[in-house]
């Protein structure tokens, strides 16, 4: 199998595999419990929350352990908005987002909130001064994310961030498909909520984190006790935070050379597929992230190329994998002026540090098998030509 999925989650770490069973074979305490095996389990949870710290370059404290990346979404927009509801109801999005994002604000919208969504150009960049201009007085949060999953673009988050400071206003951006991926500085970018996951940097599924800066106004939504200093009741998830922790510290150390291998993976397939007639490559050229090309290949259609790359044993997706499935037009390729039939024809190939130039060839002449193979019964494709 050549698996070219990673932004939908990538294969286990064999280290963290290792830190896990390790952890899970020896340990069994709670963390809140006031005995050895508790206080055993504690050191354990604040060894991986200090971990999750410095893969982002944030204070320990700092750091709140979930079930995921749209638990950490959910928490910090729908926490901002609950515990600041009576300053404002107002808040500011993109045309973008995941759709842990848009259904939040969806259900805070039931509840009296409203949004205002800002535009992208046809990279799918946010521009700044469009933030700016939608702040008002009743503007409580603004939530950009950090890169796109599904079409790589990595937005302006510091400068936004700038601006949401100075008008008083909590900035949170979902940064899943970017922490433990590219270099991701909580404190430097100047946000007060970020969102990240375990499994986009060879962690386990099922566990995330969210920062949330200090100071920063905010309710939980769980209730319970006063696990995760009050943001997050119930017992942690001990044997997913030790592999995120550990899935962290590998991240942080071998970053620069992972990003080195994915940007050649990433170079050698973008110059194959520009030798494909009538395929458009989505987001920004440079400034997107280094693992991920998403091309819209005119008609044919994604599920189909989906299917037959599955038949040779390659992996790849056609939007989001949290919007798999749906025959609805991606919003994002919308957003960026991709017409319906273009939509219809995306697939996003997503690398990982596993996968070899071979596999790239390999997939390419997959890819090109398929469309020459979809083409032909196009009566699009005839009519074209």
């Amino acid at each position: 199998m050549i698996y070219l999925d990673n932004i939908s989650g990538t294969p286990l770490h064999p280290d963290v595999k290792a830190a896990m069973i390790g952890y899970m074979e020896n340990s069994f305490g709670n963390p809140i419990s006031q005995h050895r095996a508790g206080d055993e389990a504690l050191e354990a949870l604040e060894r991986a929350r200090g971990e999750v710290a410095r893969l982002i370059n944030a204070q320990t404290a700092e750091v709140v352990f979930t079930s995921g990346g749209t638990e950490s979404i959910n928490q910090a927009i729908k926490g901002v908005a609950l515990a600041s509801a009576e300053k404002g109801r107002h808040i500011i999005t993109s045309n973008i987002e995941h759709q842990a994002v848009l259904r939040s604000l969806r259900t805070l919208m039931g509840m009296g909130y409203h949004v205002t969504s800002v535009p992208v150009d046809e990279y799918g960049l946010v521009d700044p001064g469009d933030v700016e201009r939608a702040i008002t007085d009743e503007t409580i949060l603004v939530s950009i994310m950090h890169g796109n999953n599904e079409i790589g673009t990595i937005e302006p988050i510091g400068e936004i961030a700038k601006i949401a400071r100075r008008r008083g206003v909590p900035f949170h951006t979902d940064a899943v498909a970017t922490a433990g991926v590219v270099p991701v500085d909580a404190e430097g970018l100047g946000v007060d909520l970020l969102s990240m996951a375990a499994n986009q940097f060879y962690g386990p599924s099922g566990v995330g984190a969210l920062y949330v800066r200090t100071g920063t106004k905010i309710a939980p939504l769980l209730d319970g006790g006063i696990q995760e200093n009050g943001l997050r009741a119930g017992t942690q998830n001990m044997i997913g935070l030790v592999g995120m922790g550990k899935a962290a510290e590998l991240a942080r150390s071998e970053l620069s050379s992972r990003m080195e291998h994915l940007l050649h993976l990433k170079k050698t397939f973008v110059e194959k597929i520009s030798e494909i007639d009538e395929v458009l490559l989505n987001g920004h050229p440079t400034k997107c992230l280094p693992h991920l090309v998403s091309c819209s290949v005119r008609y044919v259609e994604g599920e189909s190329m989906v299917l037959m790359l599955d038949e040779e044993g390659i992996c790849v997706s056609t939007r989001s994998a949290c919007a798999s499935g749906s025959l609805r037009a991606s919003h994002v390729l919308t957003s960026i002026g991709r017409d319906y039939t273009s939509t219809q024809g995306t697939l996003i190939f997503s690398f990982g540090i596993y996968n070899s130039i071979e596999e790239v060839g390999a997939t390419m002449d997959a890819f090109r098998r398929s469309i020459d193979f979809l083409r032909s019964m196009s009566p699009l494709w005839d009519k074209r030509r």
